[in-house]
């Protein structure tokens, strides 16, 4: 399914680490598949907060300059891909407060469904924005209530409706908060004489941490005066991770709530080959990249070899940005090779992890038979997507997902392929016992979805 969905960011934190802004930069990089529109670093030194962000990837963004001009032991980061609010540089993160109290620093994963509700509440009693993210809201709400910051961040995390991981820098603490229902993954690790924070666990590889730890539903994680203390805002509610996390955001080298992204991949695909009795293939084929793991497992589980029948140019730009219909196919080329060596002649089962619009889809089916490939049997690693994503994911209307137009049947004839199935919603969640939403799948939202509501209808 690549290239079809977006997830809206990554956060990152170092609290009490020598070179801040530099483990920071790292963190971020390890995040970049989470966001490549804009990123920033925001670092305190116990008496001064500085910031600097920009559009762009990590690496265009921060140079040697850049970096040594943030000079502190306290740091958070954010990668962006702008799902509400649209791409302006107001909205990239973090997003900072300035007060008599102190100034605050904060960079938040997910999206706020009362968002309207709330914003409208706040220009009333005489906020201003800067910028049209959701996110900004969150601070005009700590600094509008009383008490100290761990109260205000209390009073306002209980005001949130939707998914949130997001993290409160002052001037000498960090404060890592999670939404009741767990929808955004959010741990913490030790690193060097100091603490961690960050959305997937990939990260801690690349900065030595250690002794990981998952932020719980529901709850505020408080790095201050060398010590880590827990407080719970809310009770923790239904679980319910997003399960694109495991299908398809996530690095498969991190672990979600205690699963690994890439067993979790890999046992859907098994399931898949479980269900497939009977059929007849000579290779198994993954789409790259978050489609491997499903394949291996798929062809461990079935006997049927997997090969490496798709190569994927990483150094090619986006095809939806492309002006035309013809150029995008182009770009899908460019974007996606067929070994014809390999699939020429052969049955193939094809594994994705997901069906978004069906385009790409059907051009991947397309480049395989002009490749030769005598059969396509298309598997993909996850349930029909139905519903659009209101916590986060770049798929807000149901009109732009084929799924909720076309039967598995239709939609088999549609991408041209021999046949198709998907993984059942009850098998993937037999893979999870922590709990999943699987709104996108069913329409089951975990929360009341405010203004939203009203692009479900048709």
């Amino acid at each position: 399914m690549w290239d079809e969905l977006h997830e809206e960011c990554g956060v990152f934190g170092v609290y009490h680490v020598e070179e801040a802004a530099s483990l920071t930069y790292y963190g971020l990089h390890a995040l970049q598949h989470r966001g490549q529109e804009g990123c920033g670093i925001a670092v305190s030194d116990g008496t001064q907060v500085k910031s600097y962000k920009g559009r762009g990837l990590i690496a265009e963004v921060f140079g040697e300059e850049q970096l040594q001009s943030l000079k502190g032991n306290i740091a958070v980061g954010h990668v962006r891909y702008s799902t509400a609010g649209g791409n302006i540089l107001e909205n990239v993160q973090p997003m900072l407060s300035v007060s008599h109290q102190g100034t605050l620093a904060m960079v938040h994963n997910g999206q706020i469904v009362n968002a309207t509700q709330l914003r409208n509440a706040l220009e009333d009693a005489g906020s201003i924005f800067q910028g049209t993210s959701d996110s900004e809201i969150i601070l005009h709400l700590i600094q509008r209530e009383k008490g100290s910051l761990l109260e205000k961040i209390k009073k306002t995390a209980i005001q949130l409706e939707g998914s949130f991981a997001f993290l409160i820098m002052s001037g000498n603490s960090i404060y890592a908060v999670r939404d009741c229902y767990g929808l955004r993954p959010l741990s913490y690790a030790k690193v060097q004489d100091g603490y961690c924070i960050s959305s997937e666990t990939c990260t801690y590889d690349v900065i030595s941490g250690s002794d990981i730890i998952d932020v719980k539903p529901g709850e505020i994680v408080k790095f201050c005066d060398d010590r880590v203390e827990h407080y719970r805002f809310a009770p923790a509610k239904q679980h319910a991770m997003c399960a694109m996390e495991y299908i398809y955001f996530s690095r498969p080298d991190s672990t979600l709530d205690g699963i690994n992204v890439h067993l979790f991949r890999k046992a859907s695909g098994a399931l898949l080959a479980k269900k497939d009795k009977g059929i007849e293939a000579d290779i198994v084929i993954g789409v790259p990249d978050s489609s491997i793991s499903a394949a291996s497992g798929y062809a461990e589980a079935s006997g049927i070899p997997y090969e490496m029948g798709l190569i994927k140019n990483r150094y090619v730009a986006r095809t939806f940005i492309q002006p035309t219909q013809q150029l995008r196919d182009r770009g899908v080329r460019m974007k996606l090779s067929a070994i014809r060596s390999i699939v020429e002649g052969k049955r193939i089962i094809l594994i994705d992890d997901s069906i978004v619009r069906g385009t790409t889809s059907k051009r991947i089916v397309q480049l395989l038979k002009e490749a030769g490939a005598k059969e396509i049997h298309m598997r993909i690693a996850s349930p029909m997507i139905k519903y659009p994503c209101f916590y986060g994911v770049d798929t807000s209307t149901r009109e732009e997902l084929i799924a909720a137009h076309k039967s598995c049947e239709e939609l088999c004839t549609y991408i041209q392929a021999d046949s198709l199935r998907f993984l059942s919603i009850e098998d993937m969640t037999t893979i999870c016992k922590g709990g999943l939403c699987t709104a996108c799948f069913d329409g089951k939202y975990v929360t009341k979805l405010y203004d939203y509501a009203e692009k479900l209808k048709d």
